[in-house]
């Protein structure tokens, strides 16, 4: 049995250059609304697979997950990670049932606002040079004093 000890907690919303991380999406849809069709299974990032995104950025078309970096994150608080209340408080959902994600059980955004994270988390991109105005804001890291 694995004990909590063992688990990682992911980031759905990590850079592809950080250790261990992998693949759980490919953006779709319109520039002014992308959304995220989630895979099967993750896949390890690897450099071929980066490639693949060429010639555009890799975060422009994957969504991938790393290990939470908690307290070495601008989003983080201590105890939670402020992009994903702001995510499931301010966004609105974009499905009406949860998607078929492949890293749920180990997400940092499920765990902590659970549902209403994840019908919101399909509009979420990485590198979204067109943001809307609510997502723009939602992304911008809270200043903590």
């Amino acid at each position: 049995m694995e004990s909590s000890a063992d688990k990682t907690t992911l980031c759905p919303s990590a850079r592809p250059e950080l250790a261990d991380s992998v693949v759980f999406g490919l953006v779709g849809g319109k520039v002014t609304e992308p959304r995220v069709t989630y895979l099967k299974q993750p896949l390890p990032v690897t450099n071929e697979l980066l490639a693949k995104a060429n010639p555009v950025t890799p975060t422009e078309i994957f969504r991938t997950a790393a290990p939470c970096a908690s307290k070495n994150c601008q989003h983080f608080d201590g105890q939670d990670c402020r992009l994903a209340t702001r995510v499931a408080e301010k966004l609105p959902a974009v499905v009406k049932e949860l998607p078929p994600c492949s890293i749920r059980r180990d997400c940092r955004w499920w765990q902590q606002a659970g549902k209403a994270a994840c019908l919101r988390c399909p509009q979420i991109i990485t590198d979204n040079y067109n943001p809307s105005l609510p997502i723009h804001e939602v992304a911008l890291p809270e200043i903590v004093t």
